[in-house]
């Protein structure tokens, strides 16, 4: 169960995420590097992390019009990232394109292709939320549409809400899409700015195939020992 676990790198400098991967070995072999450090620290500790053996999950949730998406894209599979991700709210011929020119690269120069993962609604995000950018389904209708969209857009799968776990892997239909969870938080986490949040039992019961955590190890005296009290409660 710990290979399902991508434990988020949201801490400011190198020498910390270099201590929390250290604190974590042979546990965690997964790592998302999302806004924060990346801002920080740059492509080049991409680079290093994702050379060094680990599995690095590029959460920059790119945005833009097509032709700059596909190009990022292009230079995030050259940093041999496991994964990365867009937003599904960029379109479909965003996400066709960027799945179409990153594949066409990375057979080009024989490189493995990162798996692409669509972003559907944010976990701190609610119904009022959305009601406030002006969309008026729900947040679980909302993440039902993109995540379709994603699939027939060549999209490897979605980051949704534990919430909406059920809710793709009923309405998707393209075999081995993907499901990436944040928002988790086991029992013995606050949810704090997380709104639709569920344990990572839970999650892993309704079907996620990677589960996020951060701050809930993170912010532990002993990363190491938080990891083994969630494996715990998954068990």
């Amino acid at each position: 169960m710990r290979e399902k676990i991508i434990l988020a790198l949201d801490v400011p400098t190198k020498e910390q995420a270099i201590e929390v991967i250290k604190s974590t070995e042979g546990i965690i072999t997964a790592f998302k590097i999302g806004l924060q450090l990346f801002t920080a620290m740059g492509s080049d500790f991409v680079r290093e992390l994702a050379s060094s053996g680990l599995k690095i999950f590029l959460d920059l949730k790119f945005h833009d019009i097509p032709n700059t998406v596909a190009k990022a894209g292009i230079e995030v599979a050259k940093l041999g990232v496991w994964m990365f991700n867009v937003h599904t709210l960029g379109g479909a011929e965003m996400m066709k394109r960027t799945v179409e020119e990153v594949t066409e690269f990375c057979e080009l120069k024989n490189l493995k292709k990162p798996k692409i993962l669509g972003v559907t609604v944010l976990t701190s995000s609610s119904d009022e939320t959305l009601r406030q950018v002006g969309i008026k389904a729900d947040a679980s209708e909302t993440v039902k549409n993109l995540a379709i969209l994603s699939a027939r857009c060549g999209l490897d799968g979605v980051v949704a809400s534990p919430h909406e776990i059920e809710i793709v892997k009923r309405n998707v239909e393209k075999e081995d899409f993907l499901v990436i969870t944040p928002g988790i938080r086991p029992s013995f986490a606050p949810a704090e700015d997380q709104k639709r949040v569920m344990t990572p039992k839970e999650a892993l019961s309704l079907g996620a195939d990677y589960i996020v955590i951060g701050r809930p190890i993170l912010q532990s005296s002993n990363p190491k020992v938080a990891i083994e009290k969630i494996l715990l409660e998954i068990q």
